[in-house]
């Protein structure tokens, strides 16, 4: 399924910009406004349903925080698991973790070392938003390093004039619903 033109425009103005947040010069993509209007969040979820539903996923991992909105809904629609990849320290179980660059440092996410029952397991990986693709990069490298097989990675947003995009098709298949240039 294809969006049509008006449902595009649905989905892009449920999203609120908030200027200089979280520092002077950035424009945030606030969801949040997209989660309280039924009618943009019904026609996203459909839409993710629909695109799919035919991939035979066995797993969506969703990236802390956003993505487990997004993620835990569509598993639940497709009726297969959902995996959770957080930021370090805070999964219970054993974990396998990797570190990736901010543009001052270092972060790092994990998942659980036996978040996939089988091996070669179909994964998407979904988040609301892809800019310089470093926790995107990471999530693909820790799904394939768990013996999974990343099919590809879904954003409610991507921006375009970074290049984060560009660099995460070296590594999996990128979908984006709307894109900002």
């Amino acid at each position: 399924m294809t969006l049509s033109d008006t449902q595009r425009k649905i989905i892009e103005s449920s999203i609120r910009d908030i200027k200089d947040f979280p520092k002077k010069g950035i424009v945030f993509k606030d969801i949040t406004t997209l989660l309280n209007n039924k009618e943009a969040y019904s026609i996203l979820m459909e839409h993710l349903y629909i695109r799919y539903k035919e991939y035979d996923l066995d797993y969506i991992a969703g990236i802390d925080a956003r993505g487990f909105i997004f993620g835990a809904s569509l598993a639940q629609m497709l009726k297969i698991g959902f995996v959770p990849i957080r930021k370090k320290g805070k999964l219970p179980s054993e974990t396998i973790s990797e570190k990736y660059s901010l543009e001052y440092g270092f972060d790092e996410i994990e998942i659980h070392k036996d978040a996939f029952h089988n091996t070669n397991a179909k994964v998407l990986v979904i988040d609301d938003l892809i800019a310089t693709g470093g926790t995107a990069n990471a999530a693909v490298k820790l799904i394939n390093k768990a013996g999974a097989n990343c099919v590809e990675a879904c954003f409610i947003i991507g921006l375009t004039f970074l290049d984060g995009i560009k660099n995460l098709e070296n590594t999996t298949k990128v979908y984006n619903i709307v894109e900002v240039d």
